[in-house]
């Protein structure tokens, strides 16, 4: 008992050395000009008085990132392909590479025609009306040389990622009328779980796991089926089948527009036991950038279920007026999208993922199909810019604040306690798999700042840029 009385003294004393010790690498990304730039490395010391303090710490947990990222497309690859052979490449690096480029670890693809499946008309795998046994059944066209198949395949020479789909609506003769009532007649249920099943299986013979299927994208918004009629189809049909099947995928209920609207859906769907053990996890879109704390109410209802962020955007439907040029070409741009990430990852979520990926000079080019709500004059802001006439490539504000993220936070991290003042600074910090541990420092203000971070009775100072986020990351 004495030895234990000295040990424990001298264990803290260690612990303190060692904080002490520790070199902390940083890499900033600032509106003067940095771009993820490597920086000289700091060290902790004593706490440094008179400084804005961010308090880390690592013995408290709350959830493990799955990954960041956005979405395969038909627009993407076309406005990829109109650059020459060595330049697509570079592009594809600067995305998926985790040394050299953003490191995308968690996409999006989808399951049939969306608003910016432009490589031709409005289309689904199974489009014979009263196919139920799906004998007709085809991927060909994300085969094709602007087709998802060959997209997914190309990024994956640079990194690793895992894949979700959602569906915007199933074969319009499974609705009870396309024109009118655009909801799921139930007598279809089951030619629609095969439908799933024979996606999930026509991929996977392509060497295309789909990590998650998401029953549906938006619905009450596109497909008009409610929360009740998705538990039941989850519950009876989509989850027996593939269960049967020994399909490994894991289902998202659905992905629901708004956070308000998962959060009053959800329950529905999850507080039935029958439909609960067949869910893998919670999709939701980051629209209205508002309720993130029913968001984090979510959270800690389910704790068993991890939360991913499937699509958002800038776009003159959701959150900017006609007088703004989209795409944005604009630096600042980026702070906005690197407050949003923080806002979603302290609610609780675990993947984060945007919508367009690369779109051309005119926020395009888009699917037009009124009557699945896919409009003309539909453009849209992505994380990577091409230019179709000049072959400029622009990588937007967005990029650089979503690869502080992708690029550091690696998945199997876990998101640590991180306290300090609420302001134009914000900090959040993480601990990997391997012990390292990385912090976020977001720094929205119009002048440069000092902070430090406090962590094991130790501190380090950083100097932030005026509009800048700084990546730090210690062993």
């Amino acid at each position: 008992m004495v030895g234990t009385g000295y040990a424990r003294p001298l264990l803290i004393g260690l612990i303190a050395l060692a904080a002490s010790a520790q070199q902390v690498q940083l890499y900033v990304t600032s509106q003067a000009g940095d771009r993820i730039s490597p920086k000289p490395p700091v060290h902790f010391t004593d706490t440094v008085p008179g400084s804005v303090a961010f308090r880390i710490d690592d013995r408290v947990n709350d959830q493990e990132i799955i990954g960041f990222g956005a979405s395969f497309l038909e627009a993407g690859l076309i406005c990829l392909n109109s650059l020459d052979s060595a330049h697509q490449e570079e592009v594809l690096q600067a995305l998926f590479d985790p040394e050299k480029g953003a490191g995308f670890t968690a996409m999006k693809t989808v399951i049939g025609a969306t608003d910016f499946q432009s490589a031709g008309p409005y289309y689904t795998y199974a489009d014979r009306p009263g196919d139920l046994g799906m004998n007709l059944f085809t991927i060909q066209r994300d085969l094709g040389p602007t087709g998802l198949i060959p997209y997914i395949q190309r990024a994956r020479r640079y990194g690793k990622f895992v894949l979700q789909a959602p569906m915007d609506y199933p074969p319009d003769w499974m609705l009870f009328d396309v024109n009118k009532n655009q909801d799921v007649d139930p007598k279809y249920f089951d030619a629609l779980a095969l439908y799933y099943l024979r996606y999930l299986q026509e991929y996977e013979r392509q060497g295309i796991f789909i990590d998650f299927l998401s029953l549906f994208n938006e619905p009450g918004i596109y497909t008009t089926i409610p929360a009740n009629k998705i538990r039941d189809l989850l519950r009876d049909h989509v989850g027996p089948l593939l269960a049967k099947a020994g399909v490994k995928t894991k289902i998202q209920p659905s992905e629901f527009n708004t956070r308000e609207r998962a959060s009053t859906a959800y329950p529905v769907i999850l507080d039935d036991p029958g439909a609960r053990k067949y869910a893998g996890a919670m999709a939701y879109h980051g629209y209205e950038f508002k309720d993130f704390d029913k968001l984090k109410q979510l959270h800690q209802r389910y704790p068993d279920l991890k939360l991913w962020m499937t699509e958002v955007d800038h776009s003159y439907g959701t959150d900017t007026p006609r007088s703004v040029v989209l795409p944005k070409k604009a630096y600042e741009d980026g702070d906005f999208w690197g407050n949003q990430i923080m806002n979603d990852l302290e609610s609780g979520t675990s993947a984060w993922v945007y919508w367009n990926m690369i779109l051309d000079q005119n926020g395009g080019p888009w699917l037009v199909s009124p009557v699945h709500r896919d409009t003309d004059g539909n453009q849209q802001h992505p994380v990577v810019i091409i230019d179709r006439r000049t072959k400029e490539v622009t990588y937007t504000g967005l990029y650089y604040y979503l690869a502080h993220f992708s690029r550091f936070v690696r998945p199997g991290a876990v998101r640590v306690a991180t306290s300090g003042p609420a302001g134009r600074v914000r900090s959040m910090a993480f601990k990997t798999r391997n012990g390292d541990m990385v912090a976020e420092v977001l720094n929205s203000g119009k002048q440069a700042t000092t902070v430090s971070l406090n962590w094991h009775e130790k501190a380090v100072k950083l100097d932030l840029p005026a509009l800048s986020i700084t990546t730090g990351i210690w062993r």
